[in-house]
């Protein structure tokens, strides 16, 4: 499907999202998991075939493969985060995608004018915005990373209700102090790596850990950050 737009010709908005309901298998409005690497994966060999950068968007950029190489690690993805959401409201609204954007293609040194920086920030939000409410939570935009990098997709299955949070950010600060360091989410961690091992794995714990510490303000994890990995509900 992919190799018939993309040997060599630069194509539309409307063929792009063509190719985006293809692999949209399910047909919820956007694509996760493995129909995203599927997805990934045929516009890497299309490229690869037609010697030449494939193009996804009217845009000088391959905007899916541009992203990855950009942010490799979920833990760069989640500082990126917590940069990028100036108002610390748990959301990535469309001016904030926007600067997230622009320093992105700035610091790639990559060439750019207002309409394609626009082009990006709506296609993005088109894309990834699976409940239309113009924004961005952190589950959406993540969906950006390669499944090997997304821990986050992990604990959807693990996300809890606000009072069952609650008790459970209340019961691991263990000082009372109001957030949790490095050691208590640590415990944290480990306690629910043991009850959901079918999902979470305890030899990634680290890794766990060093991502979800990015969001944290100086090695102080508060409530509503935590809340935007375990919480199924908004604070």
């Amino acid at each position: 499907m992919a190799n018939a737009y993309l040997q060599g010709v630069e194509i539309s908005a409307s063929q792009f999202l063509d190719i985006f309901h293809h692999y949209d298998h399910d047909g919820n409005g956007y694509i996760e998991g493995k129909e995203l690497q599927n997805f990934i994966r045929e516009l890497q060999q299309a490229r690869k075939q037609a010697g030449l950068l494939v193009q996804i968007l009217p845009t000088e950029e391959n905007f899916l493969l541009f992203f990855r190489q950009q942010l490799k690690s979920c833990a760069e993805f989640m500082e990126a985060w917590r940069n990028y959401d100036a108002d610390h409201s748990g959301y990535i609204e469309a001016d904030e995608l926007r600067n997230f954007l622009k320093d992105l293609l700035q610091r790639a040194k990559k060439p750019y004018d207002e309409k394609k920086l626009e082009e990006y920030t709506l296609t993005t939000l088109k894309i990834f915005d699976s409940n239309k409410d113009g924004k961005l939570c952190l589950s959406e935009m993540a969906r950006l990373l390669p499944d090997q990098e997304n821990f986050l997709l992990k604990f959807q299955g693990v996300k809890m209700a606000r009072k069952e949070f609650n008790k459970i950010f209340e019961l691991y600060d263990q000082d009372r102090n109001g957030y949790m360091d490095e050691n208590e989410l640590d415990a944290l961690l480990k306690d629910l790596c043991e009850k959901n091992n079918k999902v979470l794995e305890v030899s990634k714990i680290p890794t766990y850990k060093s991502a979800i510490m990015a969001l944290s303000d100086g090695g102080k994890l508060y409530r509503t950050e935590l809340a935007l990995v375990l919480c199924a509900e908004e604070m």
